[in-house]
């Protein structure tokens, strides 16, 4: 005779598995497919006959290749610099919309509008606002003096990296604003009012109370846009192409060019195999951020 529990617990089963079988004929089969893949010499367009199995050899010459190298150290630095700056960003203006002052719904909207674009509507208008010809920076900068003359600002090895870093931060700090604002919006006023009737000044104020508040959700955002920053594909493949002279070639791209421009399917397999690899580790960062979370007593949802 099973118990009530039991009995819950084999219901649940049973609710649940169309959703996990869906969820396996989606994700586990895919995945078996590509590892499997990553250890042929498969390509998208062949003869007809059957890959051949090559071992481990897609992922010693990965682990080898200096522009596979390249572009990993590139997307390292995409990755943290942008977060960087999003963080930074996204609290100095959750502060700020977290005053009293007229207008601060409508700036709040305002503020959400890049996070709100897609990814693609929002690169296409920067590479406009970074035309050499056209562009609303160039502009901008040589009106206020600050360069002398219209740049080709995405088609330098030099400043196209940092351009698409640009539009990348431009859209996605409000993501780390909403976070941040929400747990701001928690703290009590009585805590602030207290402080000042005990002389803290607006820094000690900001270390003692607000920071302690904002620290969960900041960092679990953080986290996040890591992990969203550190595959980025899309904004790139609009902007740059991973242009010029492979100066904006991260590891998605990289992914990318091997599997569906020179057609090697094996190898882009292998290429997609470590970079899943490294998205797992930083994942499982973000599971033991929610843990301690958890452990504190508060659990924040990204």
């Amino acid at each position: 005779m099973l118990s009530l529990r039991q009995r819950e617990q084999r219901q649940a089963w049973v609710l649940l598995a169309p959703m996990l079988l869906v969820m396996l004929l989606l994700t586990a089969w895919p995945l078996l497919r590509t590892i499997w893949l990553s250890f042929t010499d498969a390509a998208l367009i062949g003869s007809g006959e059957a890959p051949a199995w090559v071992g481990v050899e897609n992922y010693l010459f990965a682990i080898t290749d200096p522009d596979f190298q390249t572009s990993l150290w590139r997307t390292l630095y995409f990755t943290v610099v942008s977060v960087a700056f999003e963080g930074v960003i996204g609290v100095l203006v959750a502060l700020l919309l977290n005053q009293k002052f007229a207008g601060r719904n409508i700036l709040r909207v305002l503020v959400i509008l890049p996070w709100a674009l897609p990814t693609i509507v929002n690169a296409m208008m920067w590479r406009l606002n970074f035309n050499p010809d056209y562009g609303s920076i160039n502009a901008l900068l040589t009106q206020l003096g600050i360069i002398d003359g219209y740049r080709s600002w995405l088609g330098s090895p030099d400043s196209a990296l940092n351009a698409v870093m640009f539009a990348d931060i431009w859209k996605n700090y409000p993501l780390v604003t909403l976070l941040v604002l929400a747990a701001l919006q928690s703290i009590p006023d009585d805590l602030f009012e207290a402080a000042r009737l005990d002389g803290a000044s607006a820094w000690r104020r900001f270390r003692a109370i607000t920071f302690p508040a904002i620290v969960g959700p900041l960092s679990v955002a953080l986290v996040l846009r890591t992990i969203d920053a550190f595959k980025i594909f899309d904004i790139i493949y609009v902007m740059t192409r991973g242009g010029p002279v492979d100066s904006t070639k991260t590891l998605s791209f990289y992914v990318y060019q091997e599997s569906f421009s020179y057609l090697r399917a094996g190898s882009g397999a292998a290429y997609a195999m470590l970079m899943t690899l490294l998205c797992a580790v930083l994942i499982t960062l973000y599971m033991l951020l929610l843990w301690r979370q958890r452990r504190k007593g508060s659990v924040y949802e990204g």
